[in-house]
This record gives C-alpha cells, sequence and structure tokens, in this order.
C-alpha cells in the first residue's frame, strides 16, 4: 500500500506540474553525470551552484516549470530583451533561503537584495559555447548592475588539477562543479557535452514514516523511511539540522538526498538527507 501511494504522489505531481503552466515551460538544457574524457582542457569549468534556476524570457522570469518569479521591478531593471538561462542565489548553502524568496507572491524588497541572478548561458544564442561565455560578459558590463552577474568559467589542464578544485569547492561548502565543452551549442534536454561533477550522487523520494530518535533525539525525529519512485523503501538518519529534527519532513513530501554508490541490492549508501524538494 505504501509503495502504491508513493507512484500515485510521484504520477500526480508530474500532471500537475504538466498542467500548472504547460505553456511557460522553458525549454531548457540540462547536464549528465560526469565521464572522463581525454583532453579536459576542451571544457570550461564553473561552481554548480545551489540556488533556484532562473529562466529569463526577455521579459520576466521563470522558474523551470514556467512559473513566474515575482521580483522587483528594480531587481530586472535594463536587462537584456535576450533569453538567459541562470541560478538565482544568494551563497552556499542558502538553498532554503533563496528558494523562499522566490515562492514568494509578492516580492520583498530587502529579501531581494541579498539575491543575484548568476548567468550560465544563452539558450537562443546559435554560437558555440566559448562564444556565449565571451556574449555573457559583454551583457553584464552593459547591464551594469549588482543582482546581474555571470558565473565565473575556468579550464584546467589536467583532470588532477579539475579534482583539486572541486575538493577546494567541496571544502568550502560548494555543491560540486559543471563542465562545458567548449564547441557545444545550446540543446533542449540532456547535452552529453554538459556534466555534473560532484563527489557524491542525489536522488528523490517520498517520506513514507517517521521515526523516534534516542539519546540526544529523544522527543524528536531519529530518522525517515523512504520510497524511491521505483519502490525502494530505506531509511536515512543523518543531514537533519535539529530545527528539521523538532519539524521533519512531513509524511508524503518530496525529498532531495544524496549517497555514494549502491549496495548489490541496489540501496543508496550512506544516503543523507539534503532538503524538501518544492517544485517551483
Amino acid at each position: 500500500m505504501k509503495i502504491f501511494l508513493s507512484f500515485l504522489f510521484f504520477a500526480l505531481l508530474s500532471v500537475y506540474s504538466i498542467m500548472s503552466s504547460a505553456k511557460n515551460i522553458p525549454a531548457i538544457q540540462q547536464g549528465v553525470r560526469y565521464k572522463e574524457v581525454n583532453d579536459i582542457n576542451q571544457y570550461w569549468v564553473s561552481e554548480k551552484l545551489d540556488g533556484v534556476r532562473g529562466y529569463w524570457n526577455g521579459k520576466q522570469l521563470l522558474t523551470r516549470k514556467g512559473n513566474i518569479i515575482n521580483a522587483p521591478a528594480w531587481f530586472t531593471q535594463n536587462w537584456p530583451k535576450q533569453v538567459i538561462d541562470g541560478e538565482l542565489w544568494i551563497a552556499r548553502q542558502q538553498f532554503e533561503q533563496v528558494s523562499a524568496i522566490v515562492r514568494q507572491h509578492q516580492a520583498a524588497d530587502t529579501k531581494w537584495k541579498k539575491v543575484r541572478f548568476m548567468i550560465f548561458d544563452l539558450p537562443t544564442h546559435k554560437g558555440n559555447f566559448s562564444t556565449r561565455i565571451q556574449n555573457m560578459q559583454l551583457l553584464v558590463q552593459q547591464v551594469n548592475s549588482p543582482y546581474f552577474r555571470n558565473i565565473a568559467q575556468k579550464k584546467f589542464i589536467s583532470t588532477q588539477a579539475l579534482f583539486a578544485h572541486l575538493d577546494h569547492i567541496v571544502d568550502q561548502g560548494g555543491e560540486g562543479l559543471m563542465l562545458h565543452h567548449q564547441n557545444a551549442f545550446y540543446k533542449t534536454g540532456r547535452n552529453n557535452q554538459l556534466m555534473k561533477l560532484k563527489k557524491y550522487q542525489d536522488a528523490e523520494a517520498i517520506v513514507i514514516a517517521h521515526h523516534q530518535g534516542k539519546g540526544k533525539y529523544k522527543d524528536k525525529l531519529g530518522a525517515i523511511t523512504v520510497a524511491t519512485p521505483a519502490g525502494l523503501q530505506f531509511k536515512i538518519g543523518s543531514g537533519f539540522t535539529d530545527k528539521q529534527r523538532a519539524n521533519p519532513p512531513p509524511i508524503g513530501s518530496q525529498i532531495t538526498y544524496k549517497y555514494f554508490g549502491k549496495t548489490q541490492k541496489g540501496t543508496p549508501k550512506f544516503a543523507s538527507f539534503i532538503r524538501i524538494r518544492t517544485v517551483l
């Protein structure tokens, strides 16, 4: 019964996402997991920011699901008519804060002053990625706003240097890296020339049970049981803050968790809670 309910939740979530704003859903590009390449110097590398994906259609900001983001007028003042793909971001490990700001129906100026739109691509530009980087830099100069910035792109001469940079980013609280082939064109959907590099993998699941903690977590959350879209059930007991243990993710909510490989039975190893997944 629990497995059936988890399937039903995912199905309803998908239908709602499609129906809510089908006319406005942006045709965005998505990366694939990192695979070793022969010449890493052909790839531009940037930090993978843990913010909210934002799509500027030339007139207004949209989420990846096509919902309108109610940013203040001053935030998007003088932005170009050009279509821009980017990330609404505050700082590392501040996803919950920026997500809450973006979800507001009425923009709160004081809160939006913390946010930056970090642009990382130009969906309708016909040039390769190296050319698009130059154009993004030019747009930032023209707009000349502290709220409109491009993500730094750099190259590495070796895989060892790349992974050393990954270690540095993760040690500083970052999520990972994005690798974009210099000659790649913008492609809707999964693009093999755009790769995500993390120290861990992540996935989504539905919360189906709470388990009371012991010791210092007595009378608080100890762990949750989750169900994956494939029906696999397992517990997650780490990654929660004290505040989240006092107010755990609700039964039926969708969460994102991280893990480090899988067992022979397919169970995620060392699964750890990241956040409640908000469908924007």
